[in-house]
């Protein structure tokens, strides 16, 4: 009986143990990615970034994603339903990290969709029809032109424009900020400069929450 008890008591403080270890490492993750938004904010929202809201809002969201990442496909309804509850208040700035396989592709799309106005449209095509041309985590931009067919976006301009060499330069000046500024997988979220202490949904409606607070 002793020696089932010494075991569950060992097993116990094993977990606790762990517990705090992880707290402690998150905590110290949260305050090095602070101080690399602090030191690199420059590079949370360049010119050429994709901008959704109002520009004169004092909250703003930058989220570095993925069009092949199935969870910022989740988030994407998310933030959409941020910027229409609070118009006047928060902005988005849209970030690329294309790090699946054939995601730079997806990306060159949305930057010649955007030479059209039809950025966010068809951003949205792509996370809706995500399952259709994202096999086993790699993106197949071949699988999207069909499914783009059909939403009055004039493809045969695309396939010209992503050519256009400006574009591969924005991708890789996205990836290089996203690196001094420790994205490392998607979404990543900014809000106001501060990333979140940890991902989740209830930790980004937090920090959003907290900065409207403290803006307005």
């Amino acid at each position: 009986m002793k020696k089932n008890q010494i075991i569950i008591a060992a097993v116990v403080i094993m977990g606790l143990f762990f517990s705090l270890a992880a707290y402690f490492y998150n905590a110290e993750q949260t305050q090095i990615q602070n101080q690399r938004a602090e030191k690199h904010a420059r590079s949370l929202t360049p010119f050429h970034a994709v901008r959704k809201g109002d520009p004169q809002a004092k909250v703003t969201i930058v989220e570095f994603f993925d069009p092949a990442c199935g969870t910022c496909k989740e988030f994407h309804p998310v933030i959409n339903d941020l910027l229409k509850k609070y118009p006047k208040k928060i902005n988005l700035v849209a970030r690329y990290a294309p790090f699946h396989p054939g995601s730079d592709q997806m990306v060159a799309i949305l930057e010649a969709a955007r030479k059209q106005s039809q950025f966010w449209n068809v951003l949205d095509i792509m996370y809706e029809s995500q399952e259709f041309w994202v096999i086993n985590h790699q993106a197949n931009a071949e699988r999207f032109w069909g499914i783009l067919e059909g939403y009055g976006v004039d493809i045969n301009r695309i396939q010209q424009d992503m050519q256009d060499t400006k574009i591969a330069e924005i991708i890789q000046k996205d990836l290089a900020d996203g690196e001094l500024l420790g994205v490392s997988k998607t979404p990543t979220f900014f809000v106001n400069g501060k990333p979140l202490s940890s991902f989740g949904y209830a930790q980004l409606m937090s920090l959003v929450q907290s900065e409207l607070e403290a803006n307005y």
